[in-house]
């Protein structure tokens, strides 16, 4: 599992989350305001019965087009938008929900990843087969919500302004065919097509070097517009936001290095140009 700003390491889903609850029991009060059994409701939002009553009960996170769709519907003039952004963060592990807000919100972005590709370049395919890797093995419901939350925190690459977003990124995640070789020609040109972006510089870390500054392992760094630096370190479903001025530096240091060490940005993405070519 990649450990940068977003690995969500998809642990149990939380159902209990305060926000679920709340915007479960607003969403049954407004269906039952509105005379609309949930089956009905949830033939006029395209989902199940079953799925209504797991957002009823808290047990399943809505996606924001069901909250959308659901506010207009039952006309509840926008309470149920109003928690759109909470619900969002209930995606995710409750360890990384912190991290995952100073990630949407970052000016500048640097991640250095050395067991998968990072989760901000993943294509779904990829996505899902990772968290379908997972052990113990996640049931689907997880797995599609995981793999949504992650393509959602994708969106931070195309948002204006543009933030300064950086990845340095093992060759062996490059040469690793998770998901099959079908799923990684379409992971390496993802990688190519984001690459081109103005914003983003991609560099990959020869396994040849001699020399490494990062054995430690992987780590994001995030500078928050209001010039606060972060970096965030994740582990075995454990993680640490530092803040601390030392400790951060620290990781800048190894990170600058790092970059020095690998490939140049022009000659990362001709390297993985040629690793598409031979898939």
């Amino acid at each position: 599992m990649d450990s940068d700003v977003g690995t969500e390491s998809p642990g149990t889903p939380e159902p209990d989350s305060g926000i679920l609850r709340v915007f479960g029991r607003q969403l049954k009060r407004f269906r039952l305001r509105a005379g609309l059994e949930r089956a009905e409701f949830g033939a006029r939002t395209g989902y199940s019965a079953s799925t209504i009553a797991a957002f009823e009960q808290g047990r399943r996170v809505p996606p924001p087009r069901f909250i959308d769709v659901a506010d207009g519907l039952l006309d509840a003039g926008g309470v149920l938008q109003e928690m759109k952004e909470e619900v969002a963060r209930a995606q995710f592990p409750a360890f990384f929900r912190d991290a995952a807000r100073l990630e949407a919100e970052a000016v500048e972005l640097h991640v250095y990843a050395n067991q998968a590709v990072p989760g901000l370049l993943q294509t779904k395919e990829y996505a899902r087969a990772v968290f379908g890797m997972w052990r113990p093995l996640l049931d689907e419901d997880t797995i599609e919500q995981r793999v949504a939350a992650r393509l959602v925190r994708q969106e931070i690459l195309f948002r204006r302004p543009m933030p300064t977003v950086s990845f340095v990124i093992e060759e062996t995640m490059l040469r690793r065919p998770l998901g099959g070789s079908s799923v990684m020609q379409g992971q390496l040109e993802q990688i190519l097509l984001v690459g081109q972006s103005r914003n983003v510089e991609i560099q990959v870390m020869p396994t040849c070097r001699e020399s490494h500054a990062a054995l430690g392992g992987p780590f994001t760094l995030i500078e928050t517009r209001e010039g606060r630096r972060i970096a965030y370190v994740e582990a075995h479903q454990d993680s640490r936001l530092h803040t601390e001025r030392r400790a951060v530096r620290e990781f800048e240091e190894q990170y600058g290095i790092l970059r020095a060490q690998g490939m140049t940005p022009h000659d990362s993405l001709t390297f993985v140009e040629k690793l598409l070519g031979a898939t």
